[in-house]
């Protein structure tokens, strides 16, 4: 018997405790795998819905350790979790996503590197320590910019739109906190995703997604995008060179700028699922979760068929009276309601989303306007986006 293949009977744990676990606890007891779940809160619909449970602290290495040795294979659900922890669970378990793709991610100045290797086309950028360097840099960067930690995760109040030049001196307390990366933003006009799953030498791509933010949280996911078989077919070589060039097993996604003279910049690579994935469960014949766990599994790679236009929309507690009200009318409309939201300081929680078939992208996003539940429009531009959802 092949041991690197996951089996029915055999036990799949999840580390992390945001909804992305959800479709994938589901899709793995749908194959007759069991499921152990890891996180620091036991209130989370990934952990009501697992086999077993270990609540712990990410740096419990003792809970971890006892948590991998129950596992056939672990898989991180967010690209949140720290990189050393991938590496400590990897000594006493498969982890076939590894730590090297977190490990890029996760620090801005190791991605950028990654990015220049490939020749690829990003923000223009310079790594900053200092004050003098922001005055210094801002010349070749121009105005506006934004000023990024180097490590991830650390939240939109360490960072700074800078817009003209009396916005730098602001710029003082932040770098106390360490290094910093200055990027130019760029004024685009579209944000959008390839998602890939890698299984060895194989990438299997979803249909290309248009996604919409305001205030930093994604509202819209839209699936096709609606952009140029060119433009369609760069992004995708270019996610298949970072692919090829990436240790990695399992769902990913690399996220594009596009400007509206058809420019197209690379912005982010996301080494785990994500939220704007969740529009495949109607739009494809297999979901995010599904292929991941084909994945890591070490099964083949399902080809994908995209089925018909869909719009994935977001709604957050306060849209949720609206909601229901679609919910008793909407024949099209696929509801999602998340059990247990993660309450977060800085951001409204989102309580689920809907997804809704139509004929046309069009089509489905009339019927969402026609609501007025939501009011999006457009991507916004860059001017009014710090760093959409990477710090999530």
């Amino acid at each position: 018997m092949d041991n690197s293949i996951l089996n029915p009977g055999g036990t799949l744990g999840i580390i992390g405790s945001s909804t992305n676990g959800v479709g994938l606890v589901i899709a793995a007891r749908n194959a007759g795998i069991n499921v152990g779940v890891y996180g620091d809160n036991e209130n989370t619909e990934t952990m009501e819905l697992a086999d077993f449970r270990v609540v712990g602290a990410l740096n419990d290495q003792q809970q971890l350790q006892n948590f991998a040795e129950r596992c056939d294979m672990v898989t991180y659900e967010s690209e949140t979790i720290d990189a050393s922890v991938i590496n400590f669970l990897a000594a006493h378990t498969r982890v076939p996503q590894g730590a090297d793709a977190l490990e890029i991610t996760q620090d801005r100045s190791l991605e950028r590197a990654f990015f220049s290797q490939l020749n690829l086309n990003v923000a223009p950028s310079a790594t900053i320590v200092s004050l003098d360097d922001v005055y210094q840099s801002i010349g070749s960067i121009g105005y506006p910019s934004i000023l990024k930690p180097i490590q991830k995760g650390l939240g939109q109040n360490r960072q700074l739109v800078i817009k003209t030049q009396t916005d730098i001196v602001k710029a003082a307390d932040l770098l106390d906190w360490g290094t910093y990366l200055l990027e130019s933003l760029i004024p685009y006009d579209k944000e959008l995703s390839v998602f890939g799953a890698k299984s060895g030498d194989t990438t299997a791509f979803f249909p290309t997604v248009e996604n919409r933010y305001q205030n930093h949280e994604l509202v819209a996911s839209i699936v096709p995008a609606q952009i140029d078989s060119a433009v369609n077919d760069e992004m995708l070589r270019i996610t298949k060179e970072i692919s090829d060039n990436l240790n990695y097993t399992g769902v990913f996604e690399v996220a594009f700028f596009l400007t509206k003279s058809g420019n197209l910049y690379v912005k982010r690579i996301v080494p785990a699922m994500h939220q704007a994935g969740y529009v495949f469960e109607r739009a494809t014949n297999i979901s995010m979760a599904e292929q991941h766990l084909r994945a890591i599994a070490g099964l083949p790679l399902m080809p994908v068929k995209q089925l018909m236009p869909v719009v994935a929309a977001y709604f957050t507690p306060a849209q949720e009276s609206g909601i229901r009200t679609q919910w008793q009318i909407k024949t099209n409309w696929f509801f999602n309601f998340y059990h247990r939201t993660l309450l977060q300081a800085h951001r409204a929680p989102v309580a689920g989303h809907v997804l809704v078939e139509a004929p046309s992208v069009k089509e489905a996003l009339k019927q969402i306007e026609d609501t007025s539940i939501w009011r999006f429009g457009q991507s916004a531009p860059a001017e009014t986006e710090t760093d959409t959802e990477d710090d999530a």
